[in-house]
């Protein structure tokens, strides 16, 4: 690794970081869409009148999880696609 060239090594590392922030990015919200949904299941097996109410909040709390890994995906292609670490350190 010392015989690459700076653009090189901030390229891998870049990877490297890539592969670990999708990883650890995206196990929360997909636990917490889980348990959500979980929740909600019980919710409507306790109370079958309110099942309507308790899917759309539902929906719309699983909504919310998954921005969280849109926004997870937008970082790592941002770091994949327009790494600005390269520019900004080294000038393109």
């Amino acid at each position: 690794m010392e015989n690459l060239d700076p653009n090189t090594l901030v390229t891998v590392i870049t990877i490297i970081v890539v592969g670990v922030t999708i990883s650890v990015g995206t196990i929360a919200p997909t636990i917490m869409e889980g348990l959500a949904a979980k929740k909600a299941l019980e919710g409507m097996a306790r109370q079958p009148d309110a099942a309507g109410d308790i899917r759309m909040g539902m929906i719309i709390a699983m909504a919310l999880c998954e921005t969280t890994n849109i926004y997870v995906l937008l970082v790592v292609l941002i770091l994949l696609f327009a790494n600005p670490l390269i520019t900004t350190f080294f000038g393109g």
